[in-house]
């Protein structure tokens, strides 16, 4: 997702209303998928897949429904199955959330 695809969105799409798809959580979010891509890039996965590791990591997560629109979409998080987060990679989207808060809460 970039400010550019946001801005090209269609004017029924629900993004164009949602919170998380407007300033100032919008650069915040996209900074923290950015995040969630270098990691992913380190050891091969998607920015998708470091982001359902991450759910599952929460504690009080006991499980991540992922949908996907292809079979291709699906084959791109298949590895978060097996992925885990190592307590450096948590420890750093941590730090980027104590840094970045979500401005709403």
């Amino acid at each position: 997702m970039t400010k550019e695809r946001i801005a090209n969105l269609p004017e029924d799409d629900f993004r164009r209303n949602a919170k998380q798809f407007q300033e100032p959580l919008l650069t915040r979010n996209l900074a923290l998928a950015e995040l969630l891509r270098q990691i992913g890039a380190r050891r091969g996965v998607s920015a998708g897949v470091v982001a359902i590791a991450w759910t599952l990591a929460n504690p009080a997560i006991t499980a991540a429904i992922v949908g996907g629109r292809s079979p291709q979409q699906v084959e791109g998080v298949w590895p978060a199955a097996a992925y885990r987060l190592t307590s450096e990679e948590m420890q750093e989207i941590e730090a980027f959330m104590k840094t970045h808060p979500d401005p709403q809460s």
